[in-house]
């Protein structure tokens, strides 16, 4: 019975990385099923995803452990993950075309990830999470009470041993230190308008300027707003014919597609952080 496994990793290019992960898998037995790197010639830096599949009985645990040995040697960060999958959250506010695109992703198996609770600052849609079998867990939110708030959704993330933390349209600011404890595992969408048209109504503000395309950008959760690690991001083409109601539906088309592919490609553990950027091995 062959059991699958993946491989990610960065370090500084050298000569003999991939010939020493290569010939670490072959003594162990190991088989590869997909390869995919990226030399950063900028940086200097090397990118690798490797998917395998090993006959032996062993485990995520034992063949990092046996790995590092390799990767002290190059200097790698590295992660070593079976097929379990990624356990996600999802933080809501009351639009629900995020969610809903979600749920039936991942109701088809096409998610990558298992959603595992919705959690929400308004109770609007909650029928939505409970028809799909999801807890839901109404966190109110007020200026007053945003501290303990956050500390509750940490919890939440804790007791539901959540992986990702998905920001569905959560329409609020997570403190620094917030983003901090979920640095690299929180993944917010926002309509690519900003920062071009912040604040209230950005399709009506795009409309009054007379756009040409409708965006929306997935990326990673940092303490500077909307300015993180970009993993996707989604354009459709309009044109003068689009009133503020159209461009907010194709927008939410957008939003939705950017956000699953995002999602997707996390819990497949093809996004590695380069900096301020992302390799995304599709």
């Amino acid at each position: 019975m062959s059991h699958p496994f993946t491989l990610t990793l960065s370090c500084q290019e050298r000569p003999g990385i991939v010939h020493a992960v290569s010939s670490f898998l072959f003594q162990h037995g190991c088989d590869i099923v997909e390869h995919q790197q990226f030399d950063d010639p900028l940086r200097g830096q090397l990118f690798l995803r490797t998917a395998f599949v090993c006959a032996e009985d062993t485990d995520c645990a034992r063949l990092s452990a046996d790995f590092r040995a390799v990767a002290d040697e190059f200097g790698m960060t590295y992660q070593v993950t079976g097929e379990q999958p990624q356990r996600v959250v999802v933080m809501v506010s009351k639009l629900g075309h995020c969610l809903n695109d979600l749920i039936f992703r991942w109701r088809a198996g096409s998610l990558g990830g298992e959603l595992v609770a919705v959690v929400s600052n308004h109770e609007d849609l909650r029928p939505m999470a409970e028809a799909a079998g999801l807890p839901f867990v109404h966190v109110p939110v007020t200026p007053a009470t945003k501290r303990e708030a956050e500390a509750r959704l940490l919890q939440l993330v804790d007791e539901y041993r959540a992986d990702l933390v998905v920001l569905a349209r959560y329409m609020q600011i997570l403190s620094d230190e917030t983003c901090a404890a979920l640095y690299g595992r929180a993944i917010n969408i926002h309509h690519s308008f900003l920062p071009g048209f912040k604040g209230a109504k950005p399709y009506h503000q795009a409309f009054d300027r007379g756009v040409k395309l409708v965006g929306a950008t997935a990326h990673y959760v940092t303490p500077d707003l909307d300015e993180g690690p970009i993993i996707e991001q989604e354009v459709i083409r309009i044109d003068h014919t689009y009133d503020p109601r159209a461009l907010a539906t194709v927008g939410q088309d957008a939003e939705a597609l950017a956000l699953s592919r995002a999602v997707r490609w996390h819990s497949e553990r093809r996004v590695l952080l380069n900096g301020h950027s992302t390799v995304v091995f599709r």
